[in-house]
């Protein structure tokens, strides 16, 4: 059990200890948590680099005058939600490309085989029919359908509406899980927002 001598002892000690006075030491020291392990929670080291979180996160807390722990703890809380909303908005980026891509293969592959059709009937006919003339005309009437097959409009809100709804329909539904991953997110950084400017309010 602690004495009260040890105890008068400590009391002693942290007076001593006040913590960082000058600005510069109270720079450093906001960085502390960042050295402590909340980028180990926050960054995913394969994926993304600790030292644009490190100046993320000084950009947001340098927009509040933290003068307290609690104060700077919101602070770099709010810094690591921010971080994962710019994540999930890349995700989402992402799970669009990703469905763009296979989009593309798939029209690209259809081309493909429409463009082998249209080669395989032209021999076809070119070997049923003796006739010269008879042969040109099949042979522009195919080369004809093909450039209009090729040539068809893409519409980028179409491709869009249509990587939606595959994404919507896939039975992970990836975008209805990343839209409440996002909303809670947005409903912590809220509540910390809240009480950060309740804090302020409070100051002399």
């Amino acid at each position: 059990m602690t004495s009260f001598r040890q105890i008068e002892a400590n009391r002693r000690n942290a007076r001593l200890s006040t913590g960082p006075i000058t600005e510069d030491g109270k720079k450093k020291s906001r960085r502390n948590a960042v050295r402590h392990g909340l980028t180990a929670e926050t960054v995913i080291g394969a994926l993304e680099d600790a030292e644009d979180y490190a100046a993320f996160e000084m950009a947001v807390t340098s927009d509040y005058d933290a003068r307290t722990a609690v104060e700077r703890e919101l602070t770099l809380r709010l810094a690591s939600l921010l971080w994962r909303l710019r994540r999930a908005t890349a995700i989402e980026s992402g799970l669009f490309r990703i469905q763009a891509e296979h989009l593309l293969q798939f029209r690209h592959r259809r081309r493909t085989k429409t463009s082998q059709k249209s080669i395989d009937s032209l021999y076809r006919f070119a070997a049923i029919s003796g006739n010269d003339g008879q042969k040109n005309d099949d042979s522009s009437a195919e080369s004809e359908n093909w450039t209009l097959l090729s040539s068809e409009p893409v519409v980028q809100a179409d491709d869009l509406t249509r990587s939606f709804v595959r994404l919507s329909n896939l039975p992970t539904y990836p975008l209805d899980r990343l839209s409440r991953y996002e909303a809670t997110l947005w409903r912590q950084a809220c509540q910390i927002l809240f009480t950060l400017r309740y804090l302020d309010t409070r100051k002399p």
